[in-house]
């Protein structure tokens, strides 16, 4: 499929994200578009101590996938991140694009948290985290996986 690139984020605003927008609503997700609007109204723009938001570059410079890592916001724990806003355009499923970039945000992750979690209530994103090391249990608040570093 061609040569990906993830770089961290530093001004969503300065990327095209619509289409990913567009294609994460038609698939019956809001996430991505609550990360933009909470992006612009300034209440998470992933820029707090330990918190990144990373995306993947196609060759023409196109944002294909997107995902976020900040201070679970669900727990006074400062030790736990959660990974939030986790989407990959459907073109680009399959190619190990989404492994690329959870495995950039689990290497930042373990510089600042003990644990990592996350919300998900599909098969396909279980079984895709499952197989990244997460594990299955909601031993946290609001989370359906979660790893220990």
């Amino acid at each position: 499929m061609g040569k990906y690139e993830v770089k961290q984020i530093n001004n969503l605003l300065n990327f095209d994200f619509d289409s990913l927008v567009k294609q994460s609503k038609e698939d019956g997700f809001r996430f991505v578009e609550r990360l933009v609007n909470d992006y612009k109204n300034g209440s998470n723009t992933f820029n707090h101590f330990g918190e990144c938001l990373f995306g993947v570059f196609n060759e023409e410079g196109l944002l294909v996938a997107i995902g976020g890592l900040n201070k679970d916001p669900f727990s006074n724990e400062h030790s736990i991140g959660r990974l939030r806003r986790f989407y990959v355009n459907k073109a680009y499923r399959r190619n190990g694009i989404g492994s690329l970039l959870v495995k950039r945000i689990i290497e930042k992750a373990k510089k600042y948290y003990k644990i990592m979690v996350l919300h998900t209530d599909t098969e396909q994103a279980d079984k895709f985290y499952t197989s990244m090391g997460f594990l299955k249990e909601n031993l946290y608040p609001n989370s359906s996986h979660y790893m220990e570093f």
